[in-house]
Order: C-alpha cells, then sequence, then structure tokens
C-alpha cells in the first residue's frame, strides 16, 4: 500500500473513531461549522434554558458583579453566577436596520437565525414571510414542553418572538392571539397589551386562553395556588400588588414582598414543564433594558441580581440532570450605553452609594407628578430628594458626614433647572436641543437626579437607546462547548437546532 493510500486509509478511520467515541462516550464530541451548517457528536441536552437579560451587555454584567464587591468595602468583582459558567461567547447584535438594533429584530435572530429588520417579529424584511421558531420546531417535532417567562408584558417583543410572527412589534392583540394557539404549556409575565384599545386590558384573551385549556392565574393567591399539575398554565400580573402602572412586573427595587418574584415564575415553570421528553424554557428580564434607558444604574442593578437568582433555579435543576441540561445566558443588545468611569470622577468609583436610590425612576416619576400638582417649591422638596437618593445640600446637618453625597453648586443648579421643567404639564412641554440630550423623553426631575447619582457613583451614560455592543454569551451543560468564540447572534439559534435534532 503507497503512504498517500495508508494516510487516506489511517484519516478515515481516525474519523471513525471519533464519531463511534461520540456516540458512545457523553462528554466526546467533535463539532464541524460550517456558517449555519453544525454538526455535533456528544451528548446532548433534553432541558435546554435560554436567559435573556434585555438590554444586557458586558457593562451591565459588569457594574452589578462591582456594585457587590462595594457593598463589601472592596474594589473587586463579587461573581454573579453566569459568570462561573464554563464557557463564555461574545455575539454581535446588529439587524437589517441599524448597528443599534431592537429586540424584535434581535430576539428574531436568537429565535429563528434570521436578521430582520428593527420592530419586526419573525418575518423577512418584505414583511411577507413568516419564520419558524427554535420553540415551534422543538414542540412539532420532539414533543418538548416550552415555556415562556418575561417581568414585562408577555406579548412585549422578546417572549413575543419565540411565539409570535408579526410585522409590526406594536400588533399586541395579533401576538396575544398567537400566544394562544401556540399551545405552549407555561406562561408567566406582565399583563397583555391590547393594541385595540391601547392599554393592557385583554380580559377576552384571559377567557380565550380558559377556553383553549389554560390555567389562568391573574392575582398573586391564583399564583401560589398552582400545583405544577396543570397541563397549561397563563400567569398575567393583574392585581395592584402584582404589577406596576405599565401592566408589567415592578422594578425589583420597588417589588413588594408580597409580589412573587422572576426566581418564583422559574420555578412554578420547572414544576410545570418538567416531563421525560423533554422542555425549552426561556426566561427574560425585561426592566433591565427598561432602567437602562431611563439611565437608573442602580434599578440596573438590583433587576440584574434578581435575573441572577432566577437562573440559581435553572442552575438547581441542572445539578439534578447534570448530563441532559443546557443553560444559555445572554443578552439581546446593550442599552444606553452604560460604562463604569465618568469624566467628573476621573479614576474613582463609588458604586456603593448606588445603594441610597430607594425607589426606580418610574416610582419617583409618581412623587414628581404630585408635587406638580400641589405646586411644590423646589426647596421643598430636597427632603425627598435625599430621602429617595441620598443627595443633599452643602447645609444639611449630615453634608459634612456625607462629602460624597453632597450637591456642588453646579449639581444643585443643574437639578433645579430640571425641577422647574417637570413643573410645566408634559403635554405643555417643549425641549429644545439641549434639553432633549439631557432628559430623553424622560421626567426632567427623576433622570437628572438619577444621572447625578450615577455620577457621583463613577458611571456614565451616552443614550437612552441601544447601542451596538457586542452581548456575552454563557453556557453550562450539554453541548457548552459550541458557545465559544466570537460569532454573530443568529449561530445561537444553530447551534441549538444542532444540539436538539431538529430540522
Amino acid at each position: 500500500m503507497s503512504f498517500k493510500r495508508f494516510k487516506k486509509a489511517l484519516l478515515g478511520i481516525v474519523t471513525a473513531f471519533i464519531v463511534f467515541a461520540g456516540v458512545l462516550s457523553p462528554s466526546a464530541y467533535a463539532a464541524v461549522d460550517n456558517g449555519t451548517n453544525i454538526t455535533y457528536f456528544g451528548a446532548k441536552p433534553k432541558y435546554v434554558f435560554m436567559f435573556i437579560a434585555d438590554g444586557l451587555s458586558y457593562s451591565q454584567m459588569g457594574i452589578t458583579s462591582a456594585y457587590l464587591g462595594a457593598m463589601q468595602g472592596k474594589v473587586e468583582n463579587q461573581a454573579l453566577t453566569m459568570m462561573n459558567f464554563p464557557v463564555v461567547g461574545s455575539a454581535a447584535t446588529y439587524d437589517l436596520t441599524s448597528f443599534a438594533p431592537d429586540s424584535a429584530s434581535t430576539a428574531t435572530s436568537y429565535a429563528t437565525g434570521y436578521k430582520t429588520l428593527s420592530g419586526v417579529i419573525n418575518m423577512d424584511e418584505t414583511k411577507s414571510k413568516t419564520y419558524e421558531t427554535i420553540t415551534e420546531k422543538l414542540k412539532k417535532q420532539m414533543g418538548w414542553k416550552i415555556g415562556i417567562i418575561s417581568s414585562v408584558n408577555l406579548n412585549h417583543a422578546t417572549p413575543a418572538a419565540f411565539y409570535g410572527h408579526q410585522a409590526s412589534r406594536g400588533n399586541y392583540y395579533e401576538l396575544s392571539q398567537e400566544l394562544i394557539s401556540s399551545g405552549f404549556e407555561y406562561y408567566a409575565g406582565g399583563k397583555l397589551l391590547d393594541s385595540r384599545t391601547g392599554d393592557f386590558n385583554n380580559l377576552d384573551v384571559y377567557d380565550d386562553l380558559k377556553a383553549n385549556g389554560y390555567t389562568v392565574a391573574t392575582t398573586t393567591a391564583q399564583f401560589k395556588a398552582l400545583k405544577g399539575t396543570e397541563e397549561k398554565v397563563a400567569v398575567f400580573s393583574d392585581d395592584k400588588d402584582f404589577t406596576d402602572d405599565t401592566g408589567a412586573m415592578h422594578y425589583e427595587v420597588d417589588r413588594p414582598a408580597s409580589q412573587p418574584s422572576l426566581k418564583d415564575y422559574v420555578s412554578a415553570g420547572i414544576k410545570t414543564l418538567e416531563n421525560d421528553k423533554g422542555f425549552f424554557m426561556m426566561v427574560e428580564s425585561g426592566k433591565v433594558d427598561w432602567a437602562s434607558h431611563a439611565n437608573d444604574a442602580a434599578s440596573v442593578v438590583k433587576d440584574v441580581l434578581a435575573f441572577n437568582e432566577a437562573l440559581d433555579e435553572a442552575v438547581a435543576f441542572a445539578a439534578s440532570h447534570p448530563s441532559e441540561t443546557l443553560i444559555i445566558v445572554t443578552g439581546d443588545h446593550e442599552t444606553g450605553g452604560l460604562s463604569i468611569g465618568f469624566a467628573g470622577t476621573g479614576y474613582d468609583t463609588h458604586l456603593d452609594l448606588l445603594s441610597k436610590q430607594k425607589v426606580s425612576f418610574i416610582e419617583y416619576d409618581k412623587q414628581v407628578a404630585k408635587f406638580r400638582e400641589n405646586g411644590t417649591e423646589f426647596n421643598d422638596v430636597l427632603a425627598s430628594v435625599k430621602w429617595n437618593f441620598g443627595l443633599m445640600t452643602k447645609d444639611d446637618e449630615a453634608s459634612a458626614a456625607n462629602p460624597l453625597l453632597t450637591l456642588s453648586d453646579y449639581e444643585l443648579a443643574t437639578i433645579k433647572a430640571a425641577y422647574a421643567k417637570s413643573m410645566t404639564d408634559p403635554k405643555d412641554r417643549k425641549l429644545n436641543d439641549e434639553e432633549n440630550i439631557l432628559y430623553g423623553t424622560y421626567e426632567p426631575f427623576t433622570v437628572t437626579l438619577t444621572h447625578i447619582l450615577n455620577q457621583k457613583a463613577g458611571i456614565g451614560w451616552t443614550s437612552y437607546a441601544h447601542t451596538g455592543l457586542p452581548v456575552p454569551v454563557f453556557a453550562m451543560g450539554a453541548g457548552e462547548e459550541l458557545f465559544e468564540g466570537f460569532y454573530d447572534n443568529t449561530k445561537v439559534f444553530y447551534i441549538i437546532k444542532a444540539l436538539t435534532d431538529v430540522k
């Protein structure tokens, strides 16, 4: 036999051995990545969790872990659960509209492996062709159970991208109809928005869900009464302690102790979904994005921590099913252009100052509305500023002991100007170019207070919108190796597809 023929035969034997070893050994694998064509040999998951913190990139994660260290009086990161995962990759997030994409298009990339326009959910750029989602494939082809969880409205863009197909993410009523027809076994999150009426009262949808075999829970008591044996469950926060004014769950900083947390939703979902065939659970923390839009770092940190606690539930499940579970943790895009570092504080950081903020921006907006209604003078609101944000004037008796929280003359003038703008009724309010950059679409007084507290902590923001930063992709469990490297966000779909054998 010639050396060339011998070499070819030997290569064939080695290749066959790798394939054979991959079949026999759960830990052995071989992957060939040819663009979207991924072949995988090795242990494959039967239970897949996909955690998406909307608006999260390295900055939101980094500030949260650094905050934990700062609260211990140290300049060090306290690792979040995801940061201990064995594999991390990075994903580019641009869509067919912009390098600063939206949640509809980026979630479409994760759910279907396709790029599309901002605002479009699981349809092509012509808005005429629909894409089948990974969740639909798993349910139809593999008989897996499916769960969709979100801290915001369940027909918002990210959760909707795992069951809906609409030319506009604003087609809320149509998305609620697709939610029902999906037949997915577990939904939990904020109330359904209704594009017909402009609010979130979608009671007819609840009736339709019941008619389609769902156990519907709209109060805390009904949620707590779930046994985990129900065939299909739909949970919508609908009582006064269970939701905020947007119909979504409260920000974690505002959440009453009586209200279920994202962690509780995940725990209940596991009980409902667990079965011998398999399940896929998508868990979104939508409030990380909303808080980042508002440049409210304290609320970002608290919601990332709540997201982390929810993730711990999946990790605990994986400990009982180590060779059958895959957990993916990522963001869909970055929001706000968040950074550790601000021009006014140079190289210094004081992230522990964020702990002085007692409420989210949206809750403090309610207080500002009362100030406006009552015609409250600026000097009379300073006690409220101190109580809710820890910020105080030089004349405050506590100022000497709290120099980092003491307002400079410039800062005091800045919040006074913002307060004057907030005292104008929003419908009569006109902002010039400078004010649009200062306040965005947010309550001027509130957003200025969060900005100043953030700046004193050593935190900067560049935007009230999304940015083009890449996002981390953490993985733990069966097939984790495939998530290493830098890649397009569409590849996440193709990896899950390869790992689950769907067509």
